[in-house]
């Protein structure tokens, strides 16, 4: 299993599901200030058609290229589901923002041995490692 930060440093696509637009909340900031430092953010939200200027998709499945990170920012109870989508898209890791727990999304993504991270910020373990995919 990698680290928070080396999943960070392998990772270029990253998709958000429960990405928000609403600039007041987490799952709006957080992927705004990723692709401010060179991310490339895929919002997966099925209430919007673009954020952060890329197309939204409604779900992981939809989304026609392969995303390095599936980033949660849904409630746990929610976080199994998008586990197996993840799985099943075959994405190299997930990951639970900050507050997120979840014990049967970590089993299935042990048991498809992909990276799983959960209740850490991806802003927060982005500067704590010094990471960009600037220059």
């Amino acid at each position: 299993m990698r680290t928070a930060q080396q999943i960070l440093a392998d990772s270029a696509v990253i998709a958000v599901v429960g990405a928000s637009r609403d600039p007041g909340k987490a799952a709006h900031s957080v992927p705004l200030q990723m692709q401010r430092y060179g991310w490339r953010i895929i919002p997966v939200n099925p209430t919007v058609d673009e954020l952060f200027g890329e197309k939204a998709y409604p779900s992981l499945a939809d989304i026609p290229h392969p995303v390095d990170l599936v980033d949660v920012f849904r409630p746990a109870r929610d976080a199994v589901d998008v586990a197996r989508q993840a799985v099943a898209i075959g994405a190299p890791a997930v990951w639970l923002q900050l507050g997120i727990v979840s014990a049967e999304a970590r089993r299935i993504a042990e048991e498809a041995g992909i990276d799983y991270v959960e209740d850490r910020c991806l802003i927060v373990e982005r500067a704590a490692g010094g990471l960009t995919r600037l220059g």
